[in-house]
């Protein structure tokens, strides 16, 4: 028997466990909301908001505010230069550093030694338990096999001495087994380096030799290594270099702008690619079933879930509603209260459930990445599909992208600008922005109508960028690499004008 085999056969029961949602899912959750209140009762933020007397989710809503990053800041800023028993008992010391907010550049979110356990380890775990579920025939682990793990950096957290911030995979590959690196690559050294340029080629040049058979990262960034891993072995395709490499697990940004380009220079035509959703406040989901493309909610971890559908997000008093009554293909944004300290707190992302038997959803934005200037309520899945339509029908391909309103001029004339960086532009510019414009209009009837004769909204316009500008842009920021994201819809012109004025250059 196999390595691989072996290890499938003792994960087996946490696979049933997984496949057991659709059965108690709400008994679940309810646990998990009372070990999370019984854990932090005696912290300062439990005992003002009486978690010693919440027993029931009414008691839980009642006591407890929805909060944002910017009212547990103050909080967490205390937590960082060392005081205790605050948000989660005890000292936190490792602080994941996410986009910024409104008012700071960056977000500092804890993690703590159970968030760490109960939640992040948790979910990478049952990562491979699925994925070895599904495929019982994989190979993965024998002959040495190694999984490629693209993560970021961490340091000291700016000279506060009792705490360490980084990228959640950064923190994540420092505080793992040590048994862990028997089956993943790069080493530390190189995993943990700040400087991405430097990183991809080292990792190219450390994994050229081994036995890699599956990748995990965000594909924006894995596709970059793997160009470099082509350009210093001389081969055509991954295929040649890595003949066992069988699976990507990925996440972060949507797929679906980069599939062509994976498929080109990987074509195995029996590689898998699979989702996951996690995030720096959590492991929330994994695509469990390989035909589709929803996620299943992971509901038996240190998170609670609460939900606010987005046509109520900006009332004075936003309708909250738990698991158990969230309805089909409403678009939500998603509340946690999680082991790290973060209680009923808004992540930012929205997702629209597919199934309630079991849980199943997919990403379709995130709550400031959206463009609605003039009443066209664009959210990021709406983008995310007319790309790929159009990218299918004019054979183009995107390598990053970003849009933003162009506000209305003395004519009373508006539209969406998209600046595009193309690793394989369509033939005809024209007709691409022209299939964008109507496939947008098919998608959302909001786009639609605000486009009607053009009175509202005129026809979107498409600027080319030049080569590298999304990274040069990334790194005048101090954000190449790990897991920092294009922010791809906004209402501000801010991040366009500093991309379109790099983009002369």
């Amino acid at each position: 028997m196999g390595f691989t085999s072996l290890v499938g056969k003792l994960v087996a029961p946490r696979l049933k466990k997984l496949e057991s949602y659709q059965n108690n899912a709400h008994d679940l959750q309810e646990q998990v909301m009372r070990h999370l209140v019984k854990r932090a009762q005696n912290t300062e933020y439990g005992r003002n908001h009486s978690f010693a007397n919440i027993s029931t989710y009414k008691q839980f809503s009642e006591n407890i505010p929805v909060n944002t990053y910017e009212e547990l800041k103050a909080d967490i800023d205390r937590m960082r230069h060392g005081e205790r028993d605050i948000l989660w008992p005890g000292l936190v010391k490792w602080y994941a550093k996410s986009s910024g907010t409104t008012n700071d550049k960056s977000k500092f979110i804890p993690v703590s030694s159970e968030g760490l356990q109960r939640i992040h380890y948790k979910g990478g775990a049952d990562v491979v338990i699925s994925y070895l579920g599904n495929h019982p025939e994989s190979r993965m682990f024998d002959q040495r096999g190694k999984g490629l793990v693209l993560g970021g950096s961490h340091a000291p957290n700016y000279n506060v001495a009792h705490s360490l911030v980084g990228d959640l995979s950064a923190i994540l590959i420092e505080n793992m087994n040590p048994l862990v690196n028997i089956v993943r690559t790069p080493g530390k050294s190189t995993a943990l380096l700040s400087d991405f340029e430097e990183k991809r080629d080292r990792i190219a040049r450390e994994t050229l030799m081994k036995n890699i058979t599956n990748l995990s990262g965000v594909p924006s960034w894995m596709l970059s290594v793997l160009v470099r891993v082509l350009e210093i072995s001389g081969k055509e395709t991954i295929d040649e270099v890595w003949p066992n490499l069988e699976v990507f697990f990925h996440g972060g940004i949507s797929f679906s702008p980069y599939r062509k380009q994976y498929e080109q220079i990987i074509r195995n035509t029996s590689m898998h690619y699979m989702e996951t959703y996690n995030a720096s406040e959590g492991f929330f989901g994994i695509q469990n079933d390989p035909s589709d493309a929803s996620m299943l909610l992971l509901i038996d971890y240190d998170i609670f879930y609460e939900f606010i559908p987005m046509d109520d997000l900006d009332s004075d008093h936003p309708l909250v509603v738990p698991l158990e009554d969230i309805e089909l293909n409403t678009n939500y944004a998603m509340l946690i209260t999680t082991s790290c300290g973060l209680w009923r707190y808004m992540i930012g992302d929205t997702i629209k459930f597919t199934s309630r038997n079991p849980y199943k959803f997919i990403i379709t934005g995130r709550t400031k990445y959206f463009i609605n200037a003039f009443g066209e309520e664009l959210i990021m899945d709406n983008a995310e599909k007319a790309l790929s339509y159009v990218c299918g029908q004019t054979n183009a391909e995107i390598l990053e992208y970003t849009a933003a309103p162009v506000y209305m001029d003395e004519h009373a004339k508006c539209r969406h600008q998209w600046l595009v960086e193309f690793s394989k532009k369509p033939a005809d510019m024209q007709q691409f922005a022209d299939m964008l414009d109507k496939k947008l209009q098919e998608i959302n009837s909001d786009y639609e109508a605000k486009r009607s004769h053009d009175v509202t909204l005129q026809h979107l316009e498409i600027v080319v960028a030049r080569q590298g500008l999304f990274n040069d842009w990334l790194r005048s920021k101090g954000k190449l690499g790990g897991q920092h994201k294009i922010p791809r819809l906004s209402n501000s012109r801010k991040n366009i004008e500093e991309m379109l004025l790099l983009n002369k250059q």
